[in-house]
């Protein structure tokens, strides 16, 4: 699957539910941080024409920028041809009010921060001045639509469309619907990021954190409290992790792996370690120290690990060729859009 070629979206009849959106059609996003600016190269690669718009002036101003650094690094990675760059650029307009970024969208995704009471507002804000067929996606990580769009008129209209940091990389789209979201606006946003590279994978039944969340958070809570016990440190946790079961995640997926180890072996290791791994809700000491004291990670410059300011750039940008690396060796192909 190649998550980032410049992709031709079906052009079809948008009648059809399981069809994407034709590429005239304007998509928006609202918020161009961390997450938006990324869906906003998403869409644009893939061939629509993308509006975006940030309350916050200086994040607005250095969107094309960021959009381009990351393009280029797609080059590099050998994902697009550098003589598509432009015309994607020239698909990406960023706009200085809500009113004119989603005028006349068929698509609008919300990028804000992950507070309900924001998400609610603004899906509120958003449905009076968007037509009554704009398909209204929350990039939430965990909160179900049925809450942010509790408010809606015409709640049918809105979906979860969880991406993955960094988005223009990550291929998994999960896409969430609620007990009140269309069949057709399920279908048709699926349809619609499939068109433009993009693995949707659709979440039957809603749950707080959706799919991968739940099994992240799972991981994430057994090596918070391995780390807090002293059983190895953060360098020899991460290599031990990248090592072994991060590369045949990679490969196969958790399922597969059990399939090929052995579904009773796989139960006789569950029955065995479960009585003695960490079961409750509680951050264990070492994670509650760091947050304390303000280290949050990457962008304080100090977190598990340190970020010289000098360097983090730098260290972001091989994130990303990683992630870009492994992209092509194990999704490209999958699904061309």
């Amino acid at each position: 699957m190649n998550t980032t070629a410049d992709t031709s979206a079906n052009s079809a009849d948008p009648a059809g539910d399981s069809q994407a959106l034709p590429l005239d059609t304007p998509i928006s996003v609202i918020g161009l941080g961390t997450m938006g600016h990324g869906i906003v190269q998403a869409f644009a690669t893939g061939g629509y024409s993308v509006r975006g718009v940030d309350e916050r002036p200086e994040t607005a101003a250095t969107a094309i920028g960021r959009i381009s650094s990351s393009l280029e690094q797609q080059v590099s990675a050998g994902l697009i041809t550098s003589d598509q760059v432009p015309a994607i650029l020239e698909r990406i307009t960023i706009c200085e009010t809500l009113e004119e970024t989603v005028s006349g969208a068929g698509l609008v995704t919300e990028a804000a921060w992950e507070d309900l009471e924001v998400k609610k507002s603004l899906l509120t804000r958003l449905e009076a001045l968007v037509d009554s067929s704009t398909i209204l996606c929350s990039n939430s990580s965990s909160f179900k639509i049925s809450a942010s769009a509790a408010d809606l008129s015409h709640p049918e209209r809105a979906v979860v469309t969880h991406w993955f940091n960094p988005p223009q990389v990550i291929p998994v789209v999960e896409v969430v619907g609620g007990e009140r979201t269309s069949e057709a606006t399920v279908v048709t946003a699926i349809a619609t990021l499939e068109a433009i590279g993009k693995m949707a994978v659709r979440i039957d039944k809603e749950l707080t954190g959706f799919l991968v969340n739940r099994v992240q958070v799972a991981m994430f809570r057994e090596v918070f409290d391995l780390l807090d016990r002293g059983v190895a440190s953060a360098a020899e946790i991460d290599r031990a992790i990248r090592g072994s079961m991060g590369l045949r995640l990679a490969a196969l997926g958790p399922l597969a792996i059990m399939d090929y180890a052995g579904l009773e072996i796989s139960s006789a290791t569950f029955r065995n370690l479960v009585p003695d791994m960490r079961r409750d809700c509680e951050i264990p000491n070492t994670v509650k120290q760091l947050v304390a004291d303000g280290n949050l990670g990457a962008k304080t410059g100090q977190g598990f690990f340190e970020y010289p300011a000098d360097e983090v750039d730098e260290k972001i940008t091989e994130r990303d060729a990683d992630y870009l690396a492994l992209v092509r060796l194990l999704h490209s192909g999958e699904q061309d859009g």
